[in-house]
């Protein structure tokens, strides 16, 4: 006989809060969800994102340098 396959289905838990002098309130704790996968990038977008950093930089007179423009457009794309 095969074994069943048994999936846990995650629900919104409610808790109650008391407050002093109050009623009670009853707050919904939010389940726990699976850690959300990074998008992927594209090399051209980073690529553009880091020139118009780095146009932006020197228009400004500001100091630095390639790879950290390029850091912050991989940074500014992931959000």
């Amino acid at each position: 006989m095969p074994a069943k396959k048994t999936t846990k289905k995650v629900t919104a838990k409610k808790t109650v809060v008391k407050a002093a002098g109050k009623k009670a309130a009853v707050k919904k704790v939010a389940a726990k969800k699976a850690p959300a996968k990074k998008a992927v990038l594209s090399i051209d977008a980073v690529a553009k994102a880091a020139y118009l950093n780095y146009r932006q930089r020197v228009e400004q007179g500001l100091p630095g340098c390639h790879n950290s423009d390029w850091l912050e457009a991989e940074r500014s794309l992931a959000d």
